[in-house]
């Protein structure tokens, strides 16, 4: 016979630190979650007014919201802030999404430029979601949702550094789903392709349009979507999956 284990619902309150929260993905994530009744952290790395800008949004459109600044590459900088955040009440929901380029071809690239990404796009995911896990664990529910790459699947010129980094990450989210997930945590990877953010420029959009069969762009809002899809109860049957959103890019 079966055994039947009674899900935990999501707690409330329900916070979500959501790291790279200031960017255009990153922002359109803490909104998404926001609206979904979440309190959320906005995450900056060193621009602290944008972080702020998007929680002022949110707290103007009856959310909750707060921002903060630390760098993903200090591990001590990560383990006070972290400390702090988890002080007084468990961090439900964490969303790696920061992530930073330093592009050269691997045979051209120095150690700097490989360690720099590497640490903001992986190391940094164990520092931020590493010390959320017993809170989630005690409560019996918890989100963590890395936000990986296309590149991560299909690779990219110049970019073994960042496609190194983001598939490591969905490495560390399998084996924690294998660790958590009978305490009703669920570890998620994301992969986006081409998003519009208004970083591409015309010509390189036109170049790399020919590579998605969508034959469009993606939207920040619909990478926002998922997530916000995957931290709610009713996302707790999917665990440890790879998700592209990336208009056919990388199918299967």
């Amino acid at each position: 016979m079966i055994a039947r284990r009674r899900r935990a619902g999501r707690p409330d309150p329900c916070r979500a630190l959501v790291t790279g929260g200031s960017g255009g993905i990153g922002a359109a994530i803490c909104k998404a979650l926001a609206q979904a009744g979440l309190s959320v952290i906005v995450h900056a790395g060193s621009r602290l007014d944008r972080a702020e800008a998007v929680a002022e949004e949110i707290v103007q459109d009856s959310g909750q919201a707060r921002a903060v600044q630390f760098d993903l590459s200090d591990a001590a900088s990560c383990a006070a802030n972290l400390a702090e955040l988890t002080g007084s009440e468990p961090l439900s929901v964490i969303v790696h999404n920061a992530g930073v380029h330093d592009d050269a071809p691997l045979a051209g690239m120095g150690v700097e430029q490989w360690q720099r990404v590497i640490d903001v796009n992986l190391n940094a995911f164990y520092r931020v979601v590493q010390p959320a896990l017993l809170g989630m664990a005690r409560q019996r529910w918890g989100r963590v949702i890395a936000v990986s790459s296309v590149a991560a699947r299909l690779g990219n010129r110049g970019q073994a550094n960042y496609a190194a980094a983001k598939a490591g990450a969905h490495g560390a989210v399998i084996s924690l789903t294998r660790e958590m997930a009978a305490r009703g945590i669920t570890a998620n990877t994301i992969a986006p392709g081409l998003i519009d953010t208004g970083m591409l420029e015309a010509a390189h959009s036109e170049q790399a349009l020919a590579l998605v069969p969508a034959a469009r762009l993606g939207q920040a809002g619909e990478v926002a979507a998922l997530v916000a899809f995957l931290c709610s109860d009713a996302a707790g049957y999917i665990n440890g999956q790879l998700i592209g959103v990336d208009g056919g890019m990388a199918p299967g």
